[in-house]
């Protein structure tokens, strides 16, 4: 039985430690033996820093051999781990690691020259083994967290939220939620240990994370990214790949790329599963998706605080369903008619979830863990849904980003959907803006590269797609928008990284 995330990798290195476990960033194969042995020298690294149970440890990388050797490692000690993507600023990643309060901080060096970088500023030493490279800084004075031997109770990882503003909060989660989560991501998707995943989410964010760990579970194989790289993709799509987890974005800049290279479908032959998850579905784009690879596109839905995933479909090709399908094992839904945002004549509430998946709470801040979590063991996401007439939830937006225009609810979500149907669209985001006695809808879309679309071209795109009140004020195209890592949109950044734009062509 399983009780630490580490067990999954000592499973696979002692039923077949031969057998290739990843092939990296560089086109480095690693066995499950050779992982199991740099997690063991990760371990001995760590302990001789004195890092013990309850400790917290910092990992500051990008997806690497090291990452999961320590990973692993501070697994084995009943340390916590804390991720941490290393494109994060100087300010924002120093602000978490206070908050954090690790014992050590690991730096990992391996494609990751901003994590060098973050090294030097911190004066860590440099170390080297079969874990690879990386630098260690020692803090002082931090305090131990209760340990348990119950896994429902042990926190393996603090997970900031991609959304967090203000004060950094960072969802505690457990062995058991993160074995949970793996093993019902395994079933859903079938995984199999010939299976090869192609991983480019980070594995400081819960979606990359959760789906290495079910990588582990099933025995199978990872071609493990750094970032993600359109022609690295194209290109392992025609070798080995079976398994295709990403983002839209992803899936969008595949689409573009292959009709470059004159291609108009998938001509691997390896590949089985394809998903998508992070932003709504819409059905002309999932057609396309899924005449791309031959495959019907599945679709999911997930959160940090629910350790990813919630909900997933299993349709057959050529489903016209653009649902987050029906909840994965042992999750239960609730919809909260009562919350900001909710619409009950339309069925539409705020998404409640219970199960296995739950984190535990905020690190170390009980009124905000109180807010989200109900007495009866449900977690308040934040997100606007609303069940079909087969019981299947269809993701309307998030209660805070709802747009109130002349007296009108208008979900973003609806308006993105919109705006990526059309071919020369990546991605968008929607976002409100106070007007005189009113909120405008401004709308910010990523656009192909060499696209001749302007502003008025999108507009009478989405003309007869939306109806009056749902139409953007303002629709901005741009080559690169503000995103996080795993490329969902940060909305938070989106009007002041255009002001200037906005502000002159309003005045035009």
């Amino acid at each position: 039985m399983q009780t630490r995330i580490h067990h999954a990798m000592n499973g696979a290195a002692t039923a077949q430690p031969d057998a290739l476990a990843m092939i990296d960033f560089a086109d480095q194969a690693y066995s499950w033996a050779d992982l199991a042995a740099a997690s063991a020298e990760a371990r001995a690294v760590l302990q001789d820093r004195g890092v013990g149970p309850g400790d917290r440890v910092v990992l500051v990388f990008e997806n690497s051999l090291e990452a999961c050797a320590f990973l692993f490692a501070i697994s084995q000690l009943d340390a916590i781990a804390v991720p941490l993507n290393a494109r994060l600023t100087h300010a924002e990643l120093d602000r978490l690691i206070t908050h954090s309060d690790p014992s050590v901080v690991v730096f990992c060096h391996a494609a990751s020259e901003a994590a060098v970088t973050h090294g030097k500023a911190y004066s860590a030493r440099s170390e080297r083994g079969r874990y690879g490279a990386v630098g260690l800084f020692q803090r002082r004075g931090n305090r131990p967290e209760p340990c348990s031997d119950d896994p429902n109770e042990q926190v393996a990882l603090l997970l900031y939220t991609s959304g967090s503003t203000g004060a950094p909060k960072a969802a505690m989660l457990t062995h058991q939620n993160l074995i949970s989560a793996a093993e019902a991501t395994v079933k859903v998707r079938g995984m199999l240990s010939e299976d090869v995943t192609f991983l480019a989410l980070p594995l400081s964010h819960i979606f990359g994370l959760v789906t290495f760990l079910s990588i582990c579970g099933s025995m199978g194989k990872v071609r493990l990214e750094a970032r993600f790289s359109v022609e690295r993709l194209f290109a392992a799509l025609q070798r080995d790949v079976t398994m295709l987890p990403a983002v839209p974005q992803m899936h969008a800049l595949l689409f573009h790329y292959a009709r470059g290279q004159n291609k108009t479908s998938y001509e691997g032959g390896c590949l089985r599963f394809v998903s998508s998850g992070g932003a709504p579905l819409d059905h002309v784009w999932k057609r396309e998706a899924e005449a791309f690879y031959g495959l019907p596109l599945q679709n999911g839905y997930g959160l940090t605080e629910g350790a990813a995933g919630v909900c997933s479909t299993q349709n057959q090709l050529g489903d016209p369903d653009v649902s987050v399908g029906y909840p994965m094992q042992g999750s239960r839904l609730q919809l909260d008619f009562d919350a900001i945002g909710a619409n009950p004549a339309e069925g539409i509430g705020e998404i409640l979830v219970a199960g296995p998946q739950v984190m535990k709470g905020y690190f170390r801040d009980p009124e905000q863990s109180a807010r989200v979590l109900t007495k009866d063991g449900f977690v308040r996401t934040g997100d606007l849904g609303v069940f079909d007439a087969q019981q299947r939830l269809h993701i309307v937006g998030r209660s805070k980003e709802l747009i109130f225009r002349s007296g009108r609810n208008v979900y973003p979500a609806e308006v993105e959907a919109a705006l990526t149907d059309h071919p020369e669209v990546i991605m968008a985001g929607v976002v409100g803006r106070p007007a005189t006695g009113n909120e405008e809808v401004l709308a910010f879309v990523k656009v192909a590269p060499n696209c001749r679309l302007c502003e008025e071209d999108l507009a009478a795109f989405v003309h007869d797609r939306l109806a009056p009140y749902k139409r953007p004020t303002r629709i901005i195209l741009a080559q690169k928008l503000p995103v996080a890592p795993t490329g969902k949109i940060l909305k938070a950044k989106l009007i002041s990284s255009f002001t200037d734009q906005l502000l002159r062509e309003v005045t035009v």
